[in-house]
């Protein structure tokens, strides 16, 4: 008798079997068959230029657009097209945003020069630019008067301190070098060119648009004579940061960079504000233009503050003594 109800109760089984793991199974396919449909087709488009992923500038400014509700992937995409450092792919990048028809271009400075000439149309979003009115991207900082808006890094004036820094750590410094990638940054040299004249300082200019040519600019600042360096903003110069400090290093060259990224690749110091903060900032002017504000409406945002963090490390590696009076300004020591 159990014979002839053992076939029927295992098929009972197999069926409860087969439905439990069925449920089972749709409570996991669901969720990622959620997640696979596509985007609706009016969420807005985002293209950034930027020279590498990972980046903490990058995800600076996915933070930023997430605290004002702006989510990658839910109701905002993000295209990245990256540049590598090199000025001649600027263009292609550029083109290739432009195609997707984003509806906003977030660019360095170079590659922000680029894009205005390619479109009068798409706004463009800055996040760090020397002097934007100097390079001809906007009419003003209170009315950018394009397509253009972001953020200045006010270089002039913190360009004139870091020569200043190198003065106090070199007292009898003679000759100086300039590192900079192209002749946008006039602005910047003119400052520098005065302050070292106040200080008795000789200046001597150097060039590297490609990081192959930085070996050749190094090489030139020895032979020239020069003890101390200055690094201008370039996003050549940030992508390749860890080969220029360690070529300072070789070279015994005491030298400032633009921020904080160089002193921790082993860099002397850096003088400047902070650039990863200035990409969340970014997101405030995608956030309001989104929303109908139009760049040539949008101010552009100087920082308020500065940081000064230095390597102590480095110093001792280069036998320099870093004055006590010097120290105590620093916002970070790295020891």
């Amino acid at each position: 008798m159990f014979a002839e109800f053992e076939r029927p109760q295992i098929g009972m089984v197999q069926r409860g079997l087969a439905l439990t793991l069925a449920v089972a199974l749709g409570i996991f396919l669901v969720p990622l068959v959620t997640q696979a449909q596509p985007l609706p087709g009016n969420v807005p488009r985002i293209g950034v230029a930027i020279s590498v992923l990972p980046s903490p500038n990058a995800d600076a400014l996915r933070r930023g657009l997430a605290e004002l509700g702006w989510v990658e992937g839910r109701n905002i995409l993000i295209e990245y097209r990256y540049t590598e450092g090199r000025q001649e792919r600027y263009p292609a990048v550029i083109a290739e945003l432009i195609s997707l028809k984003v509806d906003v271009i977030v660019a360095g400075a170079g590659t922000a020069i680029v894009a205005k000439h390619a479109t009068s149309t798409i706004p463009i979003v800055v996040p760090v630019v020397a002097d934007p009115v100097a390079v001809g991207l906007v009419s003003s900082l209170a009315r950018p008067g394009g397509n253009v808006t972001g953020l200045s890094m006010n270089n002039t004036e913190i360009i004139t301190k870091r020569v200043e820094l190198l003065r106090e750590i070199l007292p009898k410094v003679a000759r100086m070098a300039v590192l900079r990638s192209s002749a946008t940054d006039a602005a910047q040299m003119g400052a520098t060119q005065a302050t070292a004249r106040s200080l008795g300082v000789r200046l001597q200019v150097l060039g590297a648009a490609r990081p192959e040519e930085l070996e050749g600019a190094f090489a030139a600042a020895k032979k020239g004579g020069a003890e101390a360096l200055i690094v201008f903003t370039s996003a050549v110069f940030s992508t390749h940061r860890r080969r220029l400090v360690d070529l300072a290093a070789q070279n015994r060259l005491v030298a400032v960079y633009e921020h904080r990224d160089f002193p921790d690749a082993g860099g002397l110091m850096s003088y400047g504000p902070n650039i990863t903060e200035m990409y969340r900032r970014a997101a405030t002017y995608i956030d309001k233009i989104l929303k109908g504000a139009k760049p040539a409406d949008l101010p552009v945002e100087q920082p308020t503050a500065y940081q000064l963090v230095i390597n102590l490390k480095t110093a001792k590696a280069l036998g320099l003594t870093i004055p006590p009076v010097v120290l105590l300004r620093a916002d970070q020591i790295l020891e």
